[in-house]
């Protein structure tokens, strides 16, 4: 059944009726069926999906008659791969935390973010984008809040108010544009065929651009990040790193380039600078962490700078290196952040200088690590590895120095996951930790798939480029700069 608005609803249905469970173990139960439904009901999705240049599964509903506006959906190359991740990603967060004492509440707030990430990668009109960049917001500043530790009030105050911030920019410019359009819409094909003049794009530009950098985030909009992924619950940043920064990057491609191609031009070799930057800046920074969780937030950073990065070189390579490195980045943040919950729930702390030795007490946990470690740097064979060729390939034919500097994060990259792998698993184990288990039941089914993934991307990397290769190619034909 391809009917794209029941792959909306339901997550909001079970967000219902899971805030109205208390018993722990019947919402996890709940929580993953719900999940696996939803996987399910993606499947026919991607098999009857023909890999061109349409828009495929299209629905269209009037919204608010009185202005116009439509609840439009669909799917194209671009945003299919992205569907994917966040269908495919929730059941195993889901999953990861059958081993807390969550209650429904808990899991109706996933789920409802889950519509809210959803309403982003379908929407074809900017107010229902809008509608879901807002949805997806709500849910994750009380996951954090309500879940999460040490001075996490303050530190999701800070996050909250930033991405609301940036929130409002686009607003503001989504209000103008409406006002611009001869029939008051906000139809992704009546925003890009409007005539704006260079002057309007130039401060379009920024009002998307940065409410979509705070998202992802890019230097120096990047403050509220390392803080939040550190103090939020393990569930928490898996959503955060693993599916929700992507919003801002497809925000990048669908709305912002289309939009504003002066501003692009304008500033799109600032913005190539700040993404270098941020690479090496945050890989720096990410080698001196003790604290594992603030390591990879600083790895996140540096990543998804890179992947801005293609986006922002605008060509066939850039952009299909971003959108395969989203979902590879997605699957190995995951598996990552996973990785250190398990330990941190063992060991009781996340400093690398407390740990050490593990792989003796647990050989499982340490093999599928280090697969989630060589996929993090680019690998050849693992996921990475194709996904930051092209990114690096993007860069280079926009601006050589800008893939020689962006380039420093396979090495940088390389030096502090391998660090923290070395700091986790090898060596002396701890006295205090010889009591330490290795992962079985539902932590070991989280990190096989995952690792299973890490692999398959890796040898077969066309089923994610064969998806968007014909809308983005039409995408470059439709913008040229």
């Amino acid at each position: 059944m391809d009917n794209l608005f029941i792959l909306l609803l339901i997550p909001v249905i079970g967000a219902v009726f899971l805030s109205f469970i208390k018993e722990t173990k019947t919402a996890k139960w709940l929580a993953l069926s719900i999940a696996l439904l939803e996987l399910g009901l993606t499947i026919p999705f991607l098999c009857h999906f023909i890999p061109d240049a349409s828009i495929q599964f299209e629905q269209r509903f009037t919204w608010i008659m009185s202005l116009g506006l439509d609840f439009h959906i669909g799917l194209d190359g671009i945003s299919l791969p992205l569907v994917l991740l966040t269908n495919g990603l929730i059941p195993l967060i889901v999953l990861s935390c059958f081993g807390k004492n969550y209650k429904g509440s808990f899991f109706a707030l996933v789920s409802f973010m889950q519509f809210g990430l959803l309403l982003v990668f379908v929407a074809l009109d900017a107010f229902s984008f809008y509608v879901g960049w807002e949805a997806a917001l709500i849910p994750i500043y009380f996951i954090c809040a309500l879940w999460g530790d040490g001075d996490r009030i303050n530190v999701n105050l800070k996050f909250f108010v930033y991405t609301f911030f940036g929130s409002l920019l686009m607003l503001v410019a989504l209000v103008f544009l409406y006002n611009q359009s001869a029939i008051n819409s906000l139809e992704w094909t009546a925003l890009t065929s409007l005539e704006l003049s260079e002057t309007t794009q130039r401060w379009l530009f920024w009002a998307f651009f940065i409410a979509f950098a705070i998202k992802i985030p890019v230097f120096p909009f990047h403050t509220w990040q390392p803080n939040t992924y550190t103090h939020a619950p393990a569930g928490g940043t898996m959503l955060l790193a693993g599916i929700m920064l992507k919003m801002g990057v497809y925000g990048l491609i669908r709305w912002l380039m289309p939009i504003a191609p002066f501003g692009v031009v304008a500033y799109g070799q600032i913005i190539m600078a700040l993404c270098v930057i941020g690479v090496v800046y945050a890989s720096i920074i990410a080698f001196k962490q003790d604290d594992a969780k603030r390591l990879i937030a600083y790895s996140s950073i540096a990543h998804v700078g890179l992947i801005t990065g293609g986006v922002f070189s605008w060509n066939l390579e850039g952009l299909q290196g971003s959108i395969l490195q989203m979902v590879n980045h997605g699957l190995s943040v995951v598996g990552i952040f996973f990785v250190i919950d398990v330990i941190h729930d063992r060991t009781g702390t996340r400093l690398l200088t407390n740990w050490g030795g593990l792989a003796m007490k647990a050989p499982r946990l340490a093999w599928l690590f280090l697969l989630l470690v060589m996929g993090a740097v680019g690998l050849p064979l693992t996921n990475g590895f194709i996904g930051e060729f092209l990114l690096l390939k993007g860069m280079f034919d926009y601006g050589v120095w800008f893939s020689v500097f962006g380039a420093l994060t396979l090495i940088l990259g390389a030096v502090y996951m391998l660090r923290f792998y070395q700091k986790a698993m090898l060596g002396p184990l701890p006295e205090k930790h010889t009591s330490f288990k290795d992962i079985h039941g539902y932590e070991l089914i989280v990190l096989l798939v995952i690792g299973f993934f890490v692999l398959f991307l890796g040898v077969w990397p066309r089923a994610i480029l064969e998806l968007s290769e014909a809308s983005v190619v039409n995408l470059l034909n439709q913008i040229k700069f």
